[in-house]
This record gives structure tokens, sequence and C-alpha cells, in this order.
């Protein structure tokens, strides 16, 4: 993700000389991961002072002052992991635009649930789309679990509230539950999602355990926008971060946590079933280097 940063870094280093040129390209290659102003301001501050005042002046010594600027501002106060519920069934809504792959991630969640031993339902909720609805029943099939559909067209809010009533009848622990991502309006799209949120809670007799805000690292700016919204409106407890594995943008996820206190709970790095992880502030910083 910050490879370019990295070899700004070993060239301009090799001159032998901190100065003005290194820290305006440093800052270039800061922004043109997608990383925001104020942040690559920030970090760029934190390097002049560790030369100025603990002498730093190997590349090493820069690059490690970097490295730790980047991955403090992906540490969180909250919790890791995701939350479950008493009494079963825990539920997730997974909430987030079209395209930033919010269905493969509930499969990756549903096939690692089911690795795990537990039961798992899905909610194919987003009835604005056929497409969606089909490729949910794909993914059923694929990680060997139920579903419960309805007609594209029909009620979002219904298919969800009976995914909740029927595993409470069944016994299944978790329900994995799609929406909408796109409706006539953003704001019909964001009313529908309060609508779910409040039809699960009444049929699951507290809020959902989890709503997972999925965006798509590549985005940039765009995912950081995307984010305001939803968790403006939607309840979200958690980011699910996808496609890392590819992305040049990803300077726009620094600092994700201090702007809207919402921790990152899961990050997707391939396509496999099983490239779901959790997330760990230390791990990810370490890995956007190596």
């Amino acid at each position: 993700m910050f490879k370019r940063l990295m070899q700004t870094v070993d060239r301009l280093m090799g001159r032998g000389v901190i100065d003005d040129q290194l820290y305006d390209e440093l800052e270039e290659a800061l922004l043109q991961a997608d990383t925001h102003v104020k942040d690559a301001a920030s970090i760029l501050a934190e390097l002049r002072k560790a030369v100025r005042e603990e002498r730093v002046t190997t590349v090493d010594g820069i690059r490690e002052r970097l490295k730790k600027a980047i991955a403090d501002r992906f540490r969180q106060d909250t919790p890791a992991g995701l939350a479950t519920g008493k009494p079963g069934p825990t539920v997730y809504l997974f909430v987030g635009v079209n395209g930033v792959g919010k269905t493969t991630t509930i499969a990756k969640m549903a096939g690692r649930l089911k690795r795990q031993g537990s039961s798992v339902l899905l909610a194919a909720g987003d009835t604005f789309r056929a497409a969606a609805i089909e490729q949910l029943e794909v993914w059923a099939a694929r990680t060997g679990c139920e579903i419960v559909r309805t007609q594209p067209g029909a009620d979002s809010g219904a298919v969800v509230f009976d995914a909740v009533a029927a595993a409470r009848a069944r016994g299944f622990e978790y329900v994995l539950a799609d929406t909408a991502g796109r409706q006539h309006s953003k704001g019909n799209l964001m009313a529908e999602l309060t609508k779910v949120a409040k039809v699960t809670e009444k049929a699951l007799g507290r809020k959902p355990d989890e709503v997972l805000l999925v965006l798509d690292a590549n985005t940039g700016q765009n995912a950081i926008r995307q984010a305001e919204e939803f968790i403006k409106h939607s309840g979200v407890t958690g980011l699910v971060l996808t496609k890392l594995d590819g992305t040049a943008r990803g300077g726009a996820l620094i600092g994700v946590y201090e702007r809207f206190k919402v921790p990152i709970k899961l990050i997707g790095v391939g396509e496999k079933i099983d490239d779901l992880l959790d997330f760990n502030p230390d791990d990810f910083a370490k890995s956007l280097f190596d």
C-alpha cells in the first residue's frame, strides 16, 4: 500500500541529506496514496520532530519513524472482535453501496462461521436487485447455509424479520443479513436501512449485534465520504475494509478510527472464501510496508 512512500525514502536518503525536498516528496507520496491532507501534514510534522529532537538521520530510522506514525493512526480504543448476542441468534446486518464486496463478505463470514461449527442463516435483504438475491443464493449453496429470500422488489425489512424469526424458532446461532446498496435516491436508501434496523430490533428484542459497513479500500477518499453518510444514518458499529490486496489508495484509511470512532473489525485480503481476517492494528500496520 505504501510501497511508493518507502521507495521515495530510499531514493532521497541516497543523497545523504534530509531537507525540504525529502519532506515535499514524502508529502506527495502520501497524498497520491489518497491520504487526507491533515493526516499527511501530521505524519510529516512527527517525522520532522524526530529528526530534530532524536537525531534520526539514517534510511532505516526514517522508515521506522514513518511506519510508527502511520501505525499509530490505526490504533483503536475499542475491544477487537465481533459482538455476539444472547439469547440467540446473533444478528449481523451488512450495509454499504453496491460494488464494494458486501455479498462476498457475507459469504466469507458465513464460511468462517460454518468452519467453526456454527449454524448460519442468510437473509437476502437486498430486494432492490434481483442479482443480489441470486448471488447470495449461490453463496448459500457453496457454504452449506440456508437462506431466507423473496421476490425482487419485496419488502427488505420483512425478509430480515422472517429470517430472525426463523432462526429463533429453529435454533440457528447466526443470521447474516444483506441490505440494499442502492435506491432511487440517497435519502430513500438511508430511510430503508433505518427501517431494516428497527424491524430487526423488533424481531430480535434488541438492536442488531453488529451493523457492519463494508468499504472498498480501492475507492480512497470516496470510501470515507460513504462512511460519513452511513455512520450518520445507519447505526454502524464496525467497518469491513475489502480489496486491500490490490489498493494503492489506502492512505485514505489512515486515521479512519480517529475520525469516526467506529472500529475496523474485518479486512478482506483476497478472493478466496477464507480471505477475511480479523483486524489487528499492529499486524495490519506492519503488513502495509512488507
